[in-house]
């Protein structure tokens, strides 16, 4: 669907993500070497697995310091998960890094809301959509988003720095919603 305006809001948790992310591709890594030692034979299965990841969280290391971008960990995620899977002790944990290199790409989309003539919809993992009688006023002022639910709810977000020239202004965002709050039937 394509709204009058959409809004995006910066995000605060790519961080303990990447971090988190990185922490348990390492601990697989390492664990799936351990196993090689510990059993005295080479299963070059795991041991594929295991270099791949200690070469892909290095990579991204090296290339998030050099470029200063935010490193992806889904696909080492994911890796590590066919390494769990084909352990023979905890094949369970498979599903646990498969869920979490689903979150890691959920946390990293960046979240927007869509402002449209009859509702706004806040785009997350389950689409929250709001008619705009469930407002009393909305409010972009100074790179902040303000949604003033009727129920006493207030959420108040940063709207993340945008390059586009073509952005609405603050003043032509507000104007359009305050016509559509006073639209709307009390």
């Amino acid at each position: 669907m394509r709204y009058q305006y959409v809004v995006i809001l910066k995000k605060d948790s790519e961080r303990a993500t990447d971090i988190l992310s990185f922490l348990l591709c390492l601990f697989s890594a390492l664990n799936f070497l351990y196993l090689q030692v510990r059993a005295g034979h080479l299963n070059y299965f795991l041991l594929g697995i295991a270099l791949a990841l200690l070469a892909g969280i290095t990579i991204n290391l090296i290339t998030n310091r050099r470029k200063h971008t935010r490193p992806r960990y889904r696909y080492w995620l994911l890796l590590a998960a066919v390494g769990w899977l084909g352990m023979t002790t905890l094949p369970w944990m498979a599903a646990f890094f498969f869920l979490l290199a689903f979150l890691e790409y959920q946390t990293k989309r960046p979240l927007e809301i869509g402002f449209d003539k009859d509702r706004v919809v806040i785009n997350s993992l389950l689409p929250r959509r709001y008619a705009w009688t469930d407002f009393n006023n909305v409010i972009l002022k100074d790179g902040l988003l303000t949604l003033d639910f009727k129920t006493n709810r207030l959420l108040q977000k940063e709207v993340a720095d945008d390059e586009d020239e073509d952005d609405a202004d603050e003043e032509e965002f507000n104007m359009y919603c305050r016509e559509r709050l006073n639209a709307q039937p009390a």
